[in-house]
């Protein structure tokens, strides 16, 4: 059985005074906040969204990875909406990237499906061989 991703977005709807914001004490200027997510992202989602945001010409100044239900993002305050519409931008992409997961993994099901009948059939035929190979060695009872 084919277990399909789900994909992640950002809470629309979110008190601010929540969201965890502090200084990062490994890089100068640098703040982590953790964006809330409507849910916990599974491994596909996560390896996809990793794949996205390493691939955008945006990561100079910038770190995002997802912990539990937040994305924590490691940037300096500089130009922060630019970067929320950046991420926006990623969790889109990724979510384009797990409904393609999706559709591949419906076709690699049917094919898996097809393989396994071709398979029984041809093992009932086989079968059916074999009975008729005994009969020819055996009386009937």
């Amino acid at each position: 059985m084919k277990e399909l991703a789900k994909k992640v977005k950002l809470k629309q709807k979110v008190d601010v005074n929540s969201v965890h914001i502090r200084p990062d004490h490994y890089f100068h200027g640098a703040y982590i906040i953790d964006l809330p997510l409507d849910s916990a992202p599974d491994h596909v989602w996560q390896d996809i969204f990793d794949r996205e945001w390493k691939s955008s010409r945006h990561i100079w100044d910038r770190k995002i990875f997802p912990i539990g239900d937040k994305l924590r993002l490691i940037t300096p305050p500089t130009d922060l909406k630019e970067k929320l519409e950046w991420v926006k931008l990623v969790i889109n992409q990724t979510n384009k990237g797990v409904d393609e997961y999706n559709q591949e993994a419906d076709v690699r099901s049917e094919r898996i499906e097809k393989a396994k009948k071709k398979a029984l059939e041809a093992d009932e035929a086989e079968v059916e061989e074999i009975r008729e190979l005994l009969k020819e060695s055996f009386r009937p009872v």
